[in-house]
């Protein structure tokens, strides 16, 4: 009975330590699972999130608004447009002046837009800058007469404006306005072109209009050479 009871005891405790072990095993094996599992849904979880997250850049890409670089763009710099009668002048004056035709249609369109502005034929315009400076846009007189209507400032500042700098009549476009303004005060005070140039010219007590023949004279050139005729 002893032994008997010995081996049942020996046997319960065999059991017990059977039955930890094996629970061990298993909540071991329960262990293991979940790790896995839930590496699994990191794992999954992430990559989710990733996906999500390229699709959301994407979207964003597609859907923000596209900035693009500003295209360079140049200025049309298009050349001075002459009348075809003022382009005949221009190729006289050129080979009679010695003066370069890039030069000469700047003024040449002044000349032209100026006359039809205040009711003066441009040929008579050109025709006293011919005679006044040859051209020369730069020339300047003993007694202060500037650019190419040779106008002296102190006595149209009325013209050329109190504000304007000093070199201002060193403009042709400003001279040529300022000039072609001087001829049209001599026509109101004298009431004849003849009177007005001579006026102009500073020469009013000249009784031969020695001045006034002279520009006539070059009008009358260029308006030959305007209509293209070989005789200018």
């Amino acid at each position: 009975m002893k032994i008997a009871t010995c081996f049942s005891v020996a046997s319960l405790r065999l059991g017990s330590t059977l039955g930890r072990l094996l629970h061990g095993a298993l909540l071991l094996i329960g262990m293991t699972t979940v790790a896995f599992h839930g590496a699994s849904l990191i794992q999954g979880g992430s990559l989710e999130f990733g996906r999500a997250a390229v699709g959301a850049a994407s979207a964003a890409e597609l859907h923000a608004p596209q900035f693009e670089e500003p295209v360079p763009t140049q200025v049309a710099t298009k050349p001075t447009e002459l009348s075809p009668e003022m382009e005949r002048v221009k190729r006289f004056v050129s080979k009679r002046y010695k003066v370069s035709r890039v030069a000469l249609r700047p003024i040449l369109a002044t000349a032209e837009s100026t006359g039809q502005k205040l009711g003066l034929d441009p040929l008579l315009l050109v025709a006293m800058i011919a005679v006044e400076s040859s051209f020369n846009p730069f020339a300047e007189s003993g007694v202060g007469a500037q650019g190419l209507m040779q106008v002296i400032p102190r006595f149209h500042m009325d013209k050329i404006g109190e504000n304007a700098d000093e070199d201002a009549l060193f403009d042709p476009r400003t001279n040529i306005r300022v000039g072609a303004m001087v001829l049209k005060e001599g026509l109101r005070r004298t009431g004849s072109l003849q009177a007005a140039l001579q006026y102009y010219g500073g020469a009013s007590n000249d009784s031969q209009a020695r001045y006034a023949r002279k520009v006539l004279s070059v009008q009358s050139r260029l308006a030959v050479a305007a209509r293209g005729s070989a005789d200018a």
